[in-house]
């Protein structure tokens, strides 16, 4: 062997034994937590038993002790926009992938079924019967009686996307879509009529209506309009926060919303004010709840942003 190919030699088994072994143990820790960095909450709902976040990776989250332990459940190619409580019956949630999710009340036994329309579902409710509602691109909304084996469609031929829904009580529903949409039902979604518009092609992010007559309606750049006539007229409320908010919910009888910035927000008196909590994050919060009987919400957002936030000295 040559000096230069010795000297060659040498060096590469100087270097090999330099170099350490990848370290895995970060990931390995990573996939041994319930809740992970990539994770990126989209929409959470509690009943009196448990909490379930959806996120963007097809994941669903359950808690049954407040959020402070979760549960990890996959759901596969699935990304989860909205989540709400059918209830006693358990919980119901939309894939943007066109599928309907839904679960026991303990969050658990996830099962689909598919879904023809809307083409890109959005949002998604119950109605005190159990029925299921579905509305999104389109201006389609598609209500099942019978969990998803049957729809009845409502489709107003426009090219606009219904992003809110609600059912207030037996008859009365709400939902509202781009450039100021409102739709207004009478007889539990059977049918549907437009009601003003909300001025200045307003794009609603959340709906939020406390009874027949109450409700508030938030958009881009932290607008927020209120009723007290059951839509028939809107004015605008202060919104000291000036974050947009991404959802709106009651929580101890008072409405709450979460948004840009990691605000959480509470409606005091006709103003909207920041609610401080203990290490705010700065972040997208695209979904929060209330804690049923608890001084409590849980927010989410990107990064595995899931907690738990007080709001009063009840824990």
């Amino acid at each position: 062997m040559s000096k230069t190919l010795g000297w060659g030699v040498m060096a590469l088994s100087v270097l090999a034994g330099c170099s350490a072994a990848p370290d895995l143990s970060g990931i390995a820790a990573e996939q041994t937590r319930q809740v992970r960095r990539y994770d990126m909450v989209q929409a959470i709902a509690a009943n009196d038993k448990v909490v379930v976040a959806g996120t963007q990776s097809g994941v669903a989250l359950i808690s049954a002790d407040q959020g402070k332990n979760w549960k990890r459940q996959a759901l596969g190619n699935t990304s989860l926009v909205d989540i709400t409580v059918c209830g006693s019956a358990g919980f119901l949630a939309i894939d943007h992938y066109r599928k309907v999710w839904f679960a026991d009340a303990a969050g658990e036994n996830w099962q689909s079924v598919g879904l023809e329309k809307p083409q890109t579902p959005i949002a998604v409710a119950c109605d005190q019967q159990g029925g299921w509602w579905v509305a999104g691109t389109h201006s389609v909304i598609a209500g099942s009686k019978d969990q998803g084996k049957t729809w009845q469609i409502t489709d107003l031929g426009e090219d606009t996307q219904i992003t809110a829904l609600q059912f207030i009580d037996t008859q009365r529903a709400v939902a509202f879509g781009e450039f100021g949409l409102t739709l207004f039902s009478d007889d539990a979604g059977a049918s549907w009529t437009k009601g003003p518009k909300l001025e200045g092609d307003f794009y609603p992010y959340a709906a939020l209506f406390a009874n027949a007559g109450e409700g508030w309606v938030s958009g881009i750049a932290g607008q927020i309009l209120a009723t007290r006539d059951g839509g028939k007229t809107w004015h605008k409320q202060v919104n000291a926060t000036q974050a947009s908010l991404h959802r709106l919910f009651m929580h101890d009888g008072v409405p709450f919303g979460v948004g840009a910035g990691g605000v959480i927000a509470k409606l005091d008196g006709t103003t909207w004010r920041n609610q401080p909590y203990t290490d705010a994050v700065p972040v997208f919060l695209g979904a929060g709840a209330a804690l049923p009987g608890q001084s409590a919400l849980v927010i989410g957002g990107p990064g595995g942003l899931l907690r738990t936030v007080a709001t009063g000295t009840k824990q």
